[in-house]
């Protein structure tokens, strides 16, 4: 099937009997895809900032490098949401991993020849890495029946888990697979991550056939639905008007925030507590492992339990993380239970938020608006993340926790707000 939405009554009958076979095409190509896309992030983002360290020649300068990765994720998010909006995930997701590949290589060049702005550009580009990860658990709901739809998320959100684990324990060699080539050894991992993308983008090109969100505004218009305005106005306009939309918008940019406001700090506590760097690699495999490998029972809650009472979970295991963590005062254990359960609580609120967000836009809004909340997750954590370090510096890790947890008090009063107006079909 070409990249064009097929209108022709054969064509669609066709496409309908052939569903479930397309659903499964689909989910194992972005399964794929995540793996790879996973592996290129994790892998180049082990060293950056060790690598902006040596080519800045300042250890002040070395956070800038992730800051650059993030707002590039963030800047990326409406201008590929717009592009899949008109062509297609295939076209966005594709462009995604190109650019990924192209600001990774530019790390690299940054590196030998010692540029620091043409290394912070390059980890602005590289972001475009995670934009496409982040966007493929849309691709996933694109097909996925609206019943189990949160587990179509959650299946390409728990892939991410095996190119997470993977990246920073390859970083090391990456690097020595460049001595004698004239790179840094911290550069290494970006020599990889080029390629991982570009194996990716090829991947993604081949493969995603038919293009799932294609396919599905062309179901939507075979069952009598009308055109509608694909623009990112009409996306806005789509949330505007719908209260599940705006609590959905709500939940996945405050849940990434409060997780990354958190997590980013949590390093500078355990090592004021005395903790080692094997002691701190431990605590954060198991925030990973909360991250990733439960997204599946999430997706299954959200499916079964519905969308909202699983966002009541992500609040509740948010607020109960930075209770753990903030409270640990040097108790190490305490310490790697509170980040695994602000793993938990992230995945938790990314699903249930996702599903219920494409639940809650008609159908050729969805990528407009979908883009626009993978922007405001980006903008609000980077945000986060740096105002982070002022809190901790003014008043200390626990009230870094207590500010976390206040920013979920929103969402909890939205959540209850919309339940409370539901019809009562909608919540059974």
């Amino acid at each position: 099937m070409s990249t064009l939405e097929p209108t022709r009554p054969q064509d669609l009958a066709a496409l309908t009997a052939g569903l479930p076979r397309v659903r499964r095409r689909t989910t194992i190509v972005l399964l794929v895809s995540q793996v790879l896309g996973g592996l290129g992030v994790a892998i180049g983002i082990a060293l950056s900032a060790l690598l902006a360290e040596e080519v800045s020649g300042s250890e002040a300068m070395s956070g800038l490098g992730q800051t650059s990765t993030v707002a590039g994720t963030a800047v990326l998010a409406l201008p590929l949401a717009s592009l899949m909006s008109r062509r297609g995930r295939r076209a966005g997701l594709v462009l995604a991993y190109l650019i990924g590949a192209a600001g990774a290589a530019l790390v690299v060049l940054a590196s030998v020849i010692g540029s620091f702005a043409l290394l912070l550009t390059g980890m602005a580009a590289f972001g475009a890495g995670s934009s496409a990860n982040l966007a493929a658990r849309f691709a996933a709901a694109d097909l996925a029946e609206p019943a189990r739809r949160g587990r179509a998320i959650a299946t390409v959100v728990w892939a991410t888990t095996i190119g997470a684990v993977l990246g920073p324990n390859i970083a090391a060699p990456a690097g020595r697979s460049v001595s004698g080539a004239g790179v840094p050894e911290s550069a290494g991992p970006f020599v990889w991550a080029t390629g991982v993308f570009l194996v990716a983008a090829a991947v993604m090109a081949v493969a995603l056939r038919p293009d799932p969100l294609l396919t599905a505004r062309a179901l939507a218009t075979g069952d009598g639905a009308g055109p509608e305005d694909r623009s990112l106005r009409a996306a806005l306009a789509a949330v505007r008007v719908s209260p599940m939309a705006r609590l959905a918008l709500l939940t996945v940019a405050v849940s990434h925030t409060t997780m990354v406001a958190i997590m980013v700090m949590t390093p500078l506590d355990l090592v004021h507590h005395g903790a080692d760097i094997e002691l701190i690699g431990l605590v954060f495999s198991s925030h990973i492992l909360g991250m990733y490998a439960f997204s599946p029972v999430m997706g299954w809650l959200a499916d079964r339990l519905g969308r909202i009472s699983v966002i009541g979970l992500a609040v509740a295991l948010l607020a109960l993380a930075a209770l753990l963590a903030g409270t640990a005062r040097g108790n190490h254990v305490q310490s790697a239970v509170g980040l695994f359960v602000l793993g938990l609580g992230w995945s938790a609120g990314l699903v249930a938020g996702s599903a219920l967000l494409t639940d809650s836009v008609p159908q050729a809004a969805r990528a407009g608006v979908q883009g626009l909340a993978d922007l405001s997750m980006s903008s609000l954590a980077g945000a986060g993340g740096a105002l982070a370090g002022v809190v901790v510096a003014q008043a200390g890790y626990g009230w870094l926790n207590t500010v976390g947890a206040a920013l979920l008090v929103p969402v909890a009063v939205l959540a209850v707000l919309t339940r409370g107006r539901m019809p009562r079909t909608a919540k059974e």
